[in-house]
């Protein structure tokens, strides 16, 4: 059994056992606990939790799109990636552009209220049909403004230029890989106002010893439940992509989390996870043909010997 999903899965048991009962910005309730850390050694296996299936489509997709600087969830949308659509599916019914029927309380919506539900996927439908087929729809209401892609790949200076913060790290590792300074950081206060939902994962720093390249990321709000199976596999796979461009073998991913906690409505779902019995974790296939992570597609990313638990659902707090 490997001591990476166990990181994880100690995670649940210590926040549901010590954990403090706060409110929250999404009214749903959470439990909750500041500062933790969790180590993965990447050469046991690709962290992708097994006691529940996590998607990895959807990490690679997403990722993909981090790292093309997107921010409009088109081409979220056309890998047929949903994860994001909730933020900007808000921004478009609360504009006075909507004139469907009354969604003012889609975010309170409950699974067991049939009509409201059935009402929300129509209207869902809608818009990412809007989405992907009409452009002015896109920009207008695809964009999620100043999110993760345009900091890690178009930082805006106050000269007025950009810097490429993830071309510049890499370029570093190779050129001087002692260098301290290997960070990439999605926290700009100056363009939070813009943003539909600020920077969870907020900046990473890379470390090159003994041919190996390691990560650790500073998460500053952590759905442990939801979010954190993703984020721990969508920053391995970042390091797995680096690392192959610049020769080098994989080291840690170490993930530390400020606000780390359970939404009250995701409880269940985790003492049913928590029964479960890990599996062997499952390896990572990159195209060894393509030399740069920003020539990767979809398709060169291969997770292989995957065999997890069914997956669990339950609901995202917006």
């Amino acid at each position: 059994m490997s001591n990476n999903e166990q990181a994880y899965l100690k995670l649940l048991r210590d926040v549901l056992a010590s954990g403090t009962k706060k409110e929250d910005r999404t009214g749903t309730g959470t439990i909750s606990t500041f500062g933790y850390q969790m180590r993965f050694d990447l050469r046991e296996g690709f962290p992708l939790m097994t006691t529940k299936r996590v998607p990895f489509r959807l990490i690679a997709s997403e990722l993909l799109w981090f790292i093309k600087g997107d921010t409009n969830i088109r081409y979220l949308l056309q890998n047929n990636n949903n994860i994001w659509n909730e933020w900007a599916f808000k921004r478009w019914i609360e504009s006075s552009a909507y004139t469907g029927p009354d969604m003012t309380n889609f975010g309170l919506r409950s699974q067991t209220d049939e009509a409201f539900n059935a009402l929300y996927e129509e209207q869902m439908e809608v818009f990412k049909r809007n989405v992907l087929e009409d452009d002015a729809f896109a920009s207008a209401f695809g964009e999620l403004g100043d999110v993760y892609g345009k900091q890690w790949r178009q930082w805006k200076t106050t000269q007025g230029e950009t810097i490429d913060q993830l071309k510049d790290v890499i370029d570093t590792i190779k050129r001087n890989p002692d260098s301290r300074r290997l960070i990439v950081s999605a926290w700009n206060p100056e363009d939070i106002p813009t943003m539909a939902l600020p920077p969870c994962h907020t900046m990473f720093q890379f470390y090159v010893a003994d041919g190996k390249l390691s990560c650790q990321l500073y998460q500053r709000s952590a759905d442990i439940f939801l979010g954190i199976p993703f984020n721990i596999a969508s920053y391995a796979l970042l390091t797995h992509m680096i690392a192959h461009e610049c020769g080098l073998e994989v080291g840690e991913f170490i993930h530390t989390l400020g606000d780390a906690h359970i939404y009250s409505n995701h409880i269940e779902q985790i003492e049913l996870q928590l029964s479960r019995e890990p599996f062997e974790l499952p390896r990572l296939s990159l195209n060894p043909d393509k030399k740069s992570i920003f020539d990767f597609e979809v398709a060169d990313l291969k997770i292989e010997g995957y065999n997890p638990h069914a997956p669990i659902k339950a609901p995202v707090a917006v």
